[in-house]
């Protein structure tokens, strides 16, 4: 048993590091495809990511409905150390969640299963944030859209190997539709819903 003394601290500095972090996160959903540092914090459950623990810290809440898959769920003190650090309410229902944590892209169940928002509330939608293997080696990605001046390339090593092919359904639910958020690490690359990614060269 972990007791509350045993789990990993959150933020050394609340009110820099949230800033700091939620300014990260703005900064890549405003670029989409650019790869954003997160200022490393003290320290994370394991088979939780520094920057997923930031972005938990600095975005969750009491009244944040969060979804996670059974690599994080299935750790004890990922879910101690949501409920210590952020208040969270852990949802078995993924289509209620403001926020789905992925550890295991490569188990990510189909995106119709999760809140896709309405017309009048299109921000009522799940956003994924996925971990991943690299943001800056791996498969070669064109992204275009609303932030990117022409194409952004983005290089990245992830799972599910076909994300960027299932998360196109954006395309034709618009204004509704899920965003991405992909972690390697401490680096953060966001896919906002009206992105559009390509293989290069597919």
């Amino acid at each position: 048993m972990t007791t509350i003394a045993e789990l990993p601290p959150g933020f050394v500095d609340k009110v820099l590091s949230a800033q700091s972090t939620f300014r990260s996160v703005m900064d890549a959903m405003a670029r989409p495809g650019s790869v954003q540092r997160i200022v490393p914090m003290a320290g994370t459950p394991d088979t939780m990511m520094r920057g997923t623990a930031a972005i938990a810290l600095t975005l969750f809440d009491h009244d944040t409905p969060l979804w996670l898959d059974a690599r994080m769920s299935e750790s004890s003190d990922v879910l101690k150390w949501l409920k210590f650090h952020t208040g969270a309410p852990v949802v078995p229902d993924s289509s209620i969640a403001a926020f789905a944590l992925i550890g295991d892209g490569g188990a990510l169940p189909s995106l119709e299963r999760f809140a896709l928002g309405t017309n009048e509330y299109p921000d009522r939608s799940t956003t994924l944030i996925i971990q991943v293997d690299s943001l800056d080696a791996g498969r070669s990605f064109e992204l275009r859209g609303p932030g990117i001046d022409g194409v952004a390339t983005l290089l990245a090593s992830i799972k599910p190997f076909d994300l960027f092919e299932r998360v196109r359904f954006n395309e034709t639910l618009f204004p509704r539709g899920i965003d991405v958020v992909l972690v390697a690490d401490d680096a953060v690359v966001a896919i906002p819903r009206s992105t559009r990614v390509m293989s290069k060269g597919g």
